[in-house]
């Protein structure tokens, strides 16, 4: 019997990693945060001046990267590339921004596919991203499309911030989100965009526990699950 996977894509910002991580706890299954790959290959391109205008010198890259999730002492996320814990460093603007660049480019994704795929191991799988469910997993057993107004991330992520002592523009943050929108919606390669047979919803002014307990009621009445 094939391994179970629940992909979930959306935009950046609309929670969709933290939804993740509260389904995949719920159900015992392991967690793919397939955005954190990306971030993880733009950082180490900038820590090794890889030139971020090159997709094959990224893909190299990216297939040489020693990546491990884990937890902190304290039960919070936790991401080792080649054995330091930079789990911070993936949260800025400018790696984000970097994950985006480098998400666009075809070798790039291609180089990271296998290595997304090789998370689905039993009980299941929570793949959070944005093309779990039209690329990576397309026979996942629910596909959930989590988006919010980009107002609503830009506080979400205003506030992650603030609680971080980072001061940073509200307007800048909203900018970013558009135009990040913007590339990953237009890009040529695994646009980000609804599957077909997603289920699309809208977590604007909805607290983590309704959004979660929705998936997961989604989840039980799926066949194959």
């Amino acid at each position: 019997m094939s391994v179970p996977v629940i992909a979930i894509d959306g935009p950046s910002g609309s929670g969709k990693g933290t939804i993740a991580r509260r389904v995949a706890d719920a159900l015992g299954y392991h967690l793919l945060d397939s955005g954190a790959l990306y971030r993880l290959t733009a950082l180490a391109a900038r820590r090794h001046d890889v030139d971020m205008g090159n997709p094959e010198a990224l893909a190299r890259l990216a297939r040489s990267l020693n990546i491990e999730f884990g937890r902190d002492g304290q039960g919070g996320e936790m991401v080792l590339l080649n054995y330091e814990d930079v789990t911070n460093e993936l949260r800025t603007e400018e790696t984000g921004a970097g994950a985006s660049a480098v998400a666009a480019m075809g070798p790039v994704r291609e180089a990271l596919l296998e290595l997304q795929k090789s998370f689905r191991k039993p009980p299941g799988l929570v793949a959070d991203g944005r093309d779990m469910g039209t690329q990576v997993f397309p026979d996942a057993v629910l596909k959930v499309f989590l988006t919010a107004s980009a107002e609503e991330r830009a506080r979400r992520r205003h506030k992650q911030l603030k609680d971080k002592g980072i001061d940073v523009s509200l307007a800048a943050l909203s900018r970013d989100i558009e135009d990040r929108d913007r590339r990953d919606t237009e890009r040529s390669v695994a646009p980000l965009r609804p599957a077909e047979d997603a289920r699309v919803l809208d977590s604007s002014g909805q607290s983590i526990e309704t959004v979660t307990n929705t998936v997961l009621d989604w989840a039980e009445r799926c066949d194959g699950f």
